[in-house]
């Protein structure tokens, strides 16, 4: 009886203890996100009551071209982004992986842009780099080749912002610095003993046994791309011709520029949508995840 009334006590004791995440997570996730469901099927300018208009805002989105150079913008930016961020982490994570001294310097330094690469500071700082007269464009015409209109023209532009992305990879690089770190050092012998470069062990003992690393940063860095907002937002403004009017800043203008808060929530819940469906598909392919026992 004494056992039990203990164990009951720390349960009440757990439960308090998580109220504050519980009440955070109901009050600015869960709450947010149902009342988006229900905006999406209503017409809701934020002044006046929402008024219920079924599925008009879903086919109203089927039909429009806004929509449509938006989802195009942001898949070119996510292939853009992505696989060059992962890539470039993976790259630093192996060079930083050895054991020379001073090397933690080094991990710190590759790290920082991560910890201020979101900021709007940085934003407004890459804007005046990329401009016709900044900095890039200087360095360029010092060398002898011509300034490039950056921020001017579509591709170029969203060329720019994922730049901006791919510098702050510290995040992923320290997770593959993680895994990379955790290889056992007897398989990387054998290799060597089995007459393996350094390359080939890379390739046949390190990537196998970091694809669950690999597979976990494939997911955030796309979650986390589909919903960048502040370099489109702050560099380009989703111009120009809106070749850089990524979904987030499509969202954002929909709800808060033109007050059409019902047309934003369906926008919202269908790139919810389609982040859960791209994840369901990463799930169901993703054989090649070697899982450790």
């Amino acid at each position: 009886m004494i056992g039990f009334k203990k164990d009951r006590m720390q349960q009440n004791i757990g439960l308090i203890l998580i109220l504050p995440w519980l009440f955070g997570f109901l009050a600015f996730r869960a709450f947010p996100l149902l009342m988006a469901l229900y905006l999406s099927f209503a017409q809701y300018n934020i002044i006046s009551p929402p008024i219920f208009v079924g599925l008009e805002n879903f086919r109203n989105l089927i039909r429009d071209i806004i929509f449509h150079e938006s989802a195009i913008a942001s898949i070119r930016y996510i292939i853009m982004t992505v696989p060059t961020r992962m890539l470039f982490a993976l790259f630093i994570a192996y060079i930083l992986s050895s054991k020379v001294k001073g090397i933690g310097f080094f991990r710190s330094l590759y790290y920082v842009p991560s910890l201020m690469g979101g900021s709007v500071a940085i934003a407004i700082l890459w804007a005046y780099m990329f401009m016709q007269n900044g900095l890039v464009n200087n360095m360029l015409t010092f060398i002898g080749l011509p300034a490039m209109p950056w921020l001017s023209t579509p591709f170029l532009a969203l060329f720019v912002i994922s730049i901006l992305s791919v510098w702050q990879f510290g995040s992923t690089m320290v997770i593959f610095l993680a895994a990379l770190k955790g290889v056992p050092p007897t398989l990387l012998e054998a290799a060597v003993v089995d007459g393996a470069s350094r390359t080939r062990a890379f390739w046949s003992v390190i990537i196998p046994y970091i694809t669950p690393v690999i597979f976990f940063n494939l997911m955030m860095n796309l979650i986390g791309a589909f919903q960048e907002f502040n370099s489109a937002f702050i560099i380009t403004a989703g111009g120009p011709f809106r070749g850089s009017y990524l979904m987030s800043l499509m969202i954002y203008h929909t709800g808060f520029t033109h007050l059409r808060m019902g047309y934003s929530s369906a926008l919202s819940w269908v790139m919810f949508c389609t982040i859960a469906i791209i994840t369901v598909i990463l799930f169901k392919t993703s054989r090649w995840v070697n899982y450790q026992d």
